[in-house]
């Protein structure tokens, strides 16, 4: 496959990435059921991943853990090991740097590459396979490689054959490859998009592909148009290694060890979410003017409430205090499970033009001067200078949905 004209896209998608990040660590653990998760002792932990011998046995990712236990009885436990994900997932992408510098990553396990114009190293199936083979010659790490003429097709298509799968998909493939495919199966078809879709009677991706575009648009908006050009091959796209800088939102979210309605332990992880996004917004010397809370229920159902505000923010009060407000309004009191503070139309504060009127601009500079002073005393005497609601060596080891963005964070900074 060496297209004479059209892009060469790759997607690189690590098989079970965490769990075989452990594996190649310990090869003891190779060839038993074993799942990565928070809290491994408490009955509501959750799975962050598992290996395919567990998958085999119905364990999935988000499943509590008591529930993989029953389905699993032999199944292993582990507690996430951050830092080691990071290292391995550092290695994968100078690999696949050294091969084009077209190199998107979009999470620690995944990124898009655009070879077009790597013929130096081969066609594209020596490429992947080269590239395959060296991952696990040398971090001993599982992956799967879709090649396609764009992004949309080589993610569908590295989803096709898991683990160490290769699979190239053209758009003369799609009628037997792709439109085949149940339309939850789509990429950027989420479970809500499903049934609305389902409901009007389009239930494989071949049905979207040749649905009326009226109807899309009535159900789904400018989305219908947009997942309908999809599921034809049409996505223009380009693999964008400035993409990683990009960032609209900064947010962060935990799941409770419990379903609770108790306000303490509520109110003290709104804290402690308060102060992750704070931290992601000073790394990032950003500020934002949307505040956003995600709730989910005990029963999963979720719902998320967003207020526009009318000036930037970026500190822990700040964010906290509106997202309270949001939270008193919008919490219907039955037990909640998971919840999450998001800060929205993110900018780096170097491009923010804040029109302050006098008495705006002397309050500012007044928090700035507190915010200062805190700063120093906390770089002096460290962070236990002022009371905090966390335990941080139990905060390092519970995972949290926004480590994705941690690490993309890190690859900025190279």
């Amino acid at each position: 496959m060496q297209p004479k004209k059209g892009k060469v896209i790759f997607h690189v998608d690590m098989n079970s990435f965490y769990a075989s990040v452990e594996m190649a660590y310990n090869p003891k653990l190779k060839g038993i059921p074993l799942a990565i998760a928070g809290n491994p002792e408490e009955r509501k932990g959750i799975v962050v991943t598992s290996s395919y011998e567990a998958r085999a046995k119905g364990v999935k990712t988000t499943m509590p853990l008591w529930q993989a236990r029953r389905l699993c009885p032999e199944l292993r436990v582990l507690r996430p090991n951050f830092d080691r994900y990071r290292t391995a997932s550092r290695e994968i992408f100078k690999m696949m740097a050294e091969i084009t510098p077209l190199v998107q990553p979009v999470s620690i396990d995944e990124g898009y590459m655009d070879v077009t114009d790597s013929t130096e190293f081969g066609t594209p199936l020596e490429i992947a396979d080269n590239l395959q083979s060296r991952i696990n010659r040398e971090l001993d790490l599982p992956s799967s490689i879709g090649i396609a003429p764009n992004k949309f097709l080589a993610k569908m298509a590295s989803d096709m054959k898991k683990p160490m799968g290769i699979t190239v998909l053209r758009k003369r493939d799609l009628p037997y490859k792709l439109w085949p495919l149940p339309i939850a199966e789509m990429y950027g078809v989420g479970e809500k998009t499903a049934e609305k879709l389902q409901a009007v009677n389009i239930n494989t991706i071949g049905d979207l592909a040749k649905g009326k575009l009226y109807q899309l648009k009535q159900v789904l908006g400018i989305n219908g148009e947009r997942l309908q050009n999809r599921a034809n091959g049409i996505d223009t796209r380009a693999v964008d290694p400035e993409a990683v800088h990009e960032f609209k939102s900064i947010g962060s979210s935990q799941t409770l060890p419990a379903d609770t309605t108790d306000d303490t332990e509520i109110r003290q992880l709104m804290g402690k979410l308060a102060d992750n996004v704070e931290r992601r917004m000073k790394r990032k010397q950003a500020a934002g003017r949307s505040i956003q809370i995600t709730i989910r229920y005990y029963d999963r159902k979720t719902i998320t409430r967003s207020k526009k505000l009318q000036t930037y923010i970026e500190n822990k009060d700040d964010i906290l205090y509106f997202a309270n407000e949001l939270l008193h309004k919008h919490w219907n009191l039955e037990p909640i499970r998971l919840l999450g503070i998001t800060v929205q139309d993110v900018e780096e504060k170097q491009y923010i033009a804040k029109q302050l009127d006098l008495f705006t601009y002397e309050k500012e500079a007044d928090k700035e001067k507190l915010y200062d002073t805190i700063e120093k005393l906390t770089q002096k005497y460290g962070k236990s200078t002022f009371k905090q609601l966390k335990n941080d060596e139990k905060d390092d080891q519970q995972p949290r949905t926004s480590f994705q963005k941690d690490f993309l964070d890190d690859y900025r900074k190279k």
